[in-house]
């Protein structure tokens, strides 16, 4: 008697649990379970992530002796946000930056950014000997404007994009882009 104790709840365990169904996707009571059926969708795995930073623009953070404005990357701050693995890091880091979903603490802190941007939209990454090329899709032209505006564009996102060790510099296209 001992014996089948040991296997049955000892080896065995608990028999009241949730199973999954996964052919029905839907999570099956077994026995009586002292838990709440589960809240994640049956059969899946859970999504895998990493972190990444992304860089927006803080204009306290980028004065000059006399307090003016410099417009530069000395005015950059990251954050940091989580992004599935995948085959394309690079791409889906830089659509995330491009939507511009900052935080209220984060703006509370003083970060901004001019994204997202109307029609503004990665079209395409090509990575090769260290040279990472962007190219991108501005139908409404909001890419342009004063040098100080595009430059922390562009800041935003080669910073963003030489995050990771592969990147060494950053091309943009079309070359008319981000263009005072």
């Amino acid at each position: 008697m001992a014996t089948w104790f040991f296997i049955r709840f000892i080896i065995g365990g608990s028999k009241d649990t949730w199973l999954c169904d996964k052919e029905k996707g839907e999570w099956v009571k077994h026995g009586v379970p002292s838990a709440p059926m589960p809240t994640k969708p049956c059969g899946e795995k859970p999504e895998a992530e990493r972190s990444v930073k992304l860089f927006y623009y803080n204009p306290a953070k980028d004065k000059g002796d006399d307090g003016t404005t410099l417009c530069s990357r000395k005015g950059l701050l990251s954050v940091e946000r989580k992004i599935s693995l995948s085959k394309t890091p690079i791409q889906d880091t830089i659509k995330l930056l491009l939507s511009g979903g900052l935080t209220n603490e984060e703006r509370a802190q003083g970060i901004g950014t001019e994204y997202p941007l109307q029609g503004f939209s990665l079209k395409g990454a090509l990575l090769k000997d260290g040279i990472l090329t962007l190219e991108f899709d501005d139908p409404n032209n909001k890419t342009v404007g004063g040098s100080c505006r595009v430059g922390i564009l562009w800041f935003q996102i080669e910073a963003t994009a030489k995050q990771f060790p592969e990147v060494q510099q950053v091309r943009f296209l079309p070359e008319e882009i981000f263009q005072p």
